[in-house]
């Protein structure tokens, strides 16, 4: 399903597709990380943007 679509038609075709296909074998999203292993995270990431200079 991957590639260039020609219309918004086309692409809203593509996604309706994969949403039906998704919900006939959907898989439940596993966190990987606790609440607080993101926050830091995103914390520090937060650091490096802000101390980028720009």
């Amino acid at each position: 399903m991957r590639g260039v679509h020609k219309s918004v038609q086309a692409l809203e075709e593509d996604i309706r597709a994969w949403i039906d296909s998704w919900n006939k074998d959907p898989k439940p999203f596993i966190w990987t990380k606790t609440a607080d292993q993101i926050l830091e995270s995103l914390a520090s990431y937060c650091r490096r943007i802000t101390d980028s200079g720009h």
